[in-house]
């Protein structure tokens, strides 16, 4: 047991807290959570073997910058939720509470540029069942399906993430979460991290692919 559990086990000796089987289930629920973009990993290695060509010609449609800037916004936001963990342990509330307003900052500025880039996207026609897509070769059209739904999906999880940290900012706020008793954040934290490192993986895989 840590020392903030042992603190918690003397403060209330009454209450029950399973820290270690909440770490435990959110580590088995973040495995499903790889598993699934680990396979649509596995799709995209294979249809691009198949296509070598057009995923080249196909990602060189897709800005860079954005992507790259993105990254770098999603990385801080990953260290900004870490010292917030750290702030708490320490008792630093109110600077907790910043930090997870910084983080949850951050992961808008990634929707937002991911709303423009894919508005340009669409603009230009590359969007499933588009008229000019579909006129593309099979690899280009297979390209941007892939692009969309591993994108898309991960964006979903950005939201998601950033509901979490909301209410892990109420629970703060509202003394649910303490130096003491600090799981639950500790495991929204996890949760961000994850979908910094899958991102990590979606850079290389379309916007460096040219």
């Amino acid at each position: 047991m840590s020392a903030p559990e042992a603190a918690v086990a003397a403060a209330h000796p009454a209450e029950h807290r399973d820290y270690q089987g909440s770490k435990i289930g959110m580590w088995l629920f973040l495995f499903t959570e790889l598993v699934l973009f680990g396979g649509m990993f596995i799709v995209y290695s294979a249809y691009r073997g198949m296509h070598p060509d057009a995923f080249h010609k196909a990602a060189g449609e897709l800005n860079v910058v954005i992507g790259v800037v993105n990254t770098l916004v999603l990385l801080t936001s990953s260290l900004s939720v870490a010292l917030s963990i750290s702030a708490l342990q320490r008792g630093r509330k109110g600077l907790s509470l910043g930090l997870i307003g910084v983080t949850m900052a951050l992961g808008l500025v990634f929707l937002v540029n991911k709303y423009f880039e894919w508005s340009h996207e669409i603009h230009n026609g590359l969007y499933p069942g588009s008229p000019h897509l579909m006129d593309l070769p099979p690899g280009e059209r297979l390209f941007f399906g892939l692009y969309y739904t591993m994108t898309g999906l991960h964006g979903a999880h950005v939201i998601i993430g950033l509901t979490v940290l909301g209410v892990m900012a109420w629970l703060l706020n509202k003394d649910r979460i303490r130096a003491d008793d600090f799981i639950k954040l500790e495991n929204a934290g996890l949760y961000w991290h994850l979908v910094d490192v899958i991102w990590i993986f979606l850079l290389p895989l379309f916007y460096l692919a040219a």
